[in-house]
């Protein structure tokens, strides 16, 4: 299928109306990010530049099979802008404005930090605002953790260092700002890998920030991915850091395990959580991390004690993330700390 047909983003419609109507939607997106920029910035400064719908079709049409990714609420194109490749990323029409502008705001202070996908520009002139980031060669993760563009199977140390700079990342959101910034939907869809193999966060389209003097936000209804829901805010419908602390430890589950954070089973007609399996309850003892580690990361460490303790502390780590009451688990600082103690356990 031809790359152009599959970024049809503008209405076939004359020339003039054409303009005219990319001139309302740069006139309306513009005024809604520069209001948020100027509530969100802080005075500082982080330019990106704005590129004109022109140049983003053309950039995707340049692009032979330029679909990275397909979701409910956007798409992932990879393009050739300025010569070089980067990723596009088209909202849906029907898709709140405010979702694009948060996204384009936060992915542009967070863009400082290494293992955050670093946000180019965007583009105002369609109804909804695209976003251009650097390319990540490796593309995005499956379910399961491994790699979409072949199946490929991450090798169990780079596992754990995407774990370490992830939780890197997600502290920075959580402290390098005036108030916490909550990401809010951290999956495994949140995540892709350069050529290197180095983890970018993106996607902050429904995150939010504490406000001044409190220490949640309250919503009024829970909402998230199958799998990766914090129980606590199912209940309260209270936000907090900690929700995004139990979100990484699912991931980290997922990273150990090699499993979906959800998957239909059909002898019992229901949805099954990871975090609920059987074999993860410790209320009889330590865990034999051989009865639920991926079999390609036991074959890896072999009988190494060093290396099977490295497994074990890692799910002690997954496992207090992962607590019901948001109290016990540990502060994204604390576990992006641990990781790093875990990285260095085996001396090269």
């Amino acid at each position: 299928m031809a790359s152009k047909a599959l970024f049809s983003i503008i209405p076939r419609v004359k020339r003039k109306e054409e303009k005219e109507e990319r001139k309302r939607s740069f006139l309306k997106n513009g005024s809604m990010l520069l209001e948020d920029l100027i509530a969100s910035c802080d005075g500082k400064s982080h330019p990106i530049r704005c590129y004109s719908a022109a140049e983003i079709i053309r950039a995707a049409n340049n692009y032979p099979c330029c679909i990275i990714d397909r979701s409910p609420f956007a798409d992932l194109y990879r393009g050739i802008l300025d010569d070089r490749t980067v990723i596009i990323k088209k909202y849906r029409d029907w898709v709140d404005t405010d979702r694009a502008i948060r996204d384009i705001i936060i992915s542009m202070q967070m863009s400082t930090h290494k293992n955050s996908l670093k946000l180019l520009g965007c583009c105002l002139e369609f109804e909804m605002p695209a976003l251009v980031f650097e390319n990540a060669g490796k593309g995005g993760l499956n379910f399961d953790g491994s790699l979409v563009a072949d199946n490929e199977l991450l090798p169990w140390k780079t596992r754990l260092r995407i774990a370490k700079q992830l939780a890197s990342a997600l502290t920075y959101l959580h402290t390098a700002f005036p108030r916490p910034i909550i990401h809010r939907r951290i999956t495994s869809h949140c995540i892709l890998l350069d050529d290197d193999c180095v983890p970018k966060l993106f996607d902050f389209s429904l995150s939010l920030t504490i406000p001044p003097d409190q220490l949640y936000v309250q919503e009024d209804f829970a909402t998230g991915r199958m799998g990766y829901l914090d129980p606590t805010y199912v209940k309260s419908c209270q936000i907090s850091e900690k929700t995004d602390v139990y979100c990484f430890g699912v991931i980290l589950l997922i990273f150990l395990m090699r499993r979906q954070a959800a998957y239909w089973n059909d002898a019992g007609n229901a949805w099954e959580y990871l975090t609920r399996d059987p074999k993860l309850n410790f209320s009889d003892g330590q865990i034999q991390i051989e009865t639920i580690a991926d079999p390609k990361i036991l074959e890896e460490v072999g009988g190494d004690e060093q290396a099977q303790q490295q497994l074990q502390d890692f799910l002690a780590l997954a496992l207090l993330c992962i607590q019901e009451k948001t109290e016990a688990r540990p502060d994204m600082i604390d576990v992006a700390k641990e990781l790093v103690r875990i990285d260095k356990s085996i001396l090269p």
